[in-house]
């Protein structure tokens, strides 16, 4: 496994993760979509804002069902936000659950080893990372941000 560096998602497809950028995931996930499968985008602050909203109406259960539905999961920004311990946990927990089962998307810009950031629990993140990168094919996407490259244009 390569070193991730920035802009980066991880594909799960059926026991394969690849590392994308963040339009390319959008554009898989419509792909999918298109093909007739099931997909879920959000910003990983939203499913995780999701799942304690779930827990704290004691709708967790039902949440999973929804969630376990899906084909492909695309979390988009992992990183831009950091969790609090139980967002942490949950968003470990849901995809942990689609772990070798269905497809997920994570978009990123963060190093692997900056996750602890965003997670603040080293065994947790450990334990994340283990699971999203095995059996991954991770591509960096490097390079200038599409929109500084279209407002330096204007």
């Amino acid at each position: 496994m390569s070193v991730v560096n920035k802009n980066k998602v991880l594909v799960r497809t059926r026991f394969k993760q690849i590392s994308l950028y963040s339009p390319f995931a959008t554009a898989i996930g419509i792909e999918a979509c298109e093909k007739g499968y099931n997909v879920s985008f959000k910003t990983a602050a939203k499913l995780v804002n999701e799942l304690k909203e779930a827990k704290d109406e004691r709708q967790l259960t039902k949440y999973a069902r929804i969630f376990e539905k899906y084909d492909m999961v695309i979390l988009d920004e992992l990183g831009y936000i950091s969790f609090d311990t139980e967002g942490s946990e949950l968003l470990f927990q849901y995809i942990a659950m689609r772990y070798e089962k269905k497809s997920t998307v994570i978009t990123t810009n963060l190093i692997f080893s900056d996750w602890i950031k965003t997670f603040h629990d080293t065994a947790l993140t450990m334990a994340l990372l283990d699971r999203i990168t095995h059996n991954a094919i991770i591509l960096n996407m490097n390079g200038e941000s599409y929109r500084r490259m279209q407002g330096s244009k204007k």
